[in-house]
């Protein structure tokens, strides 16, 4: 190291290169500015709004292709930041709690409602439209591109799919036997996780599952995410756990695993708090992200089956987790849930984070 640093003193003219002290200042100064750079990084930069957000944050998501960030929240309003200018491009009320959002393109997103409604919105025009509705709360809705479709699920145990290009929309409802929780679309699959139970559809026949199974985490699955370098599934519960399962795989019993992010003994019973969120980053290096009830943030690689790093602590939970296209960006919604009574209902906030 010494003689990396004296060579490099050398090249850029420094005088008393051979000086141990000028080496031990040069070392420290390189420990500082790495320091202060891994600081600001880890600790992330707060977006700032002219009007808070008042209620609590439901989803977050980066557009496809630009740092537009989406937030969904139970005040009734959509936002969309523009993260590189730290502006807010728009915000558009809705006369219900919001509690999910997605993409179809950069101009078009979508929010399910505690009211049950689907709605569509024009970013670019400012305008917002309903598409169709549940007759109860609508828990989730994404947009599948292979299907070219909106799919929402809710409370009334039912899926629907939606072309938004006919006139009349809806396509298909189909009962999912229980009120549904979380979804997610890898390629032609669809994975409905009711309870601790997933059942996983062929998109190109709806009728019914053509998979369904106990979750390894044998307990309310709280989010669902695909595996962008698999076939597989990561699911977080409530008590804290995270599975991973690639059940469309040759060697899918050796490949799939559980483990516990924060496990804590209560009572000497093992305890954890319940995961909101994983996220993986664009492409297949496995590097993914989970966030939990009690402000964790933690890095994790599903290849390498390992713990990555920890950021620091939220003051409150964190809700909702998002990778901008490129995995450079991560966004953290520190923000109540509604899950637990002793929750602490600060206002929400989001942090960028270079990732």
């Amino acid at each position: 190291v010494f003689n990396f640093i004296n060579r490099s003193l050398r090249f850029f003219e420094i005088p008393n290169a051979s000086s141990s002290s000028t080496v031990t200042f040069v070392l420290a100064k390189l420990r500082n500015t790495f320091a202060s750079r891994v600081s600001r990084d880890m600790s992330g930069a707060r977006l700032e709004f002219q009007n808070p957000i008042e209620d609590a944050i439901s989803k977050l998501k980066f557009s496809p292709e630009s740092n537009n960030l989406l937030i969904a929240s139970w005040d009734s309003y959509l936002r969309l930041y523009n993260v590189e200018s730290s502006s807010l491009i728009l915000q558009l009320y809705s006369r219900a709690a919001l509690l999910d959002c997605c993409f179809e393109n950069e101009s078009t997103s979508y929010t399910s409602g505690s009211d049950g409604f689907i709605q569509r919105y024009d970013l670019n025009a400012g305008t917002v439209d309903r598409i169709g509705g549940h007759d109860d709360i609508a828990t989730s809705v994404l947009y599948s591109h292979e299907k070219g479709a909106v799919i929402s699920t809710g409370l009334d145990k039912k899926i629907k799919f939606w072309d938004t290009r006919l006139g009349q929309s809806l396509v298909l409802s189909t009962d999912a036997g229980a009120p549904v929780r979380c979804i997610t679309v890898n390629g032609n699959s669809l994975v409905v996780c009711v309870a601790a139970s997933m059942h996983i559809y062929d998109l190109r026949s709806l009728d019914r599952p053509f998979q369904s199974y106990e979750s390894q985490v044998e307990v309310p699955i709280r989010c669902v995410t695909s595996v962008p370098f698999s076939t597989g599934y990561a699911v977080g519960s409530v008590d804290g756990q995270v599975a991973l399962d690639f059940p469309n795989t040759a060697c899918s019993s050796e490949m799939k695993y559980t483990f516990r992010c924060h496990p804590k003994s209560m009572k000497g019973r093992l305890h954890g708090a319940c995961i909101n969120s994983i996220e993986f980053t664009p492409g297949g290096s496995g590097t993914f992200v989970t966030g939990d009830n009690e402000g964790y943030v933690i890095s994790w690689n599903a290849k390498s089956r390992r713990r990555l790093f920890e950021l620091p602590k939220y003051s409150n939970s964190v809700a909702s987790l998002a990778f901008n296209h490129t995995g450079e960006l991560l966004a953290v919604a520190s923000s109540h849930t509604y899950q637990e009574a002793n929750e602490k209902e600060e206002p929400p906030q989001v942090f960028i984070h270079t990732f």
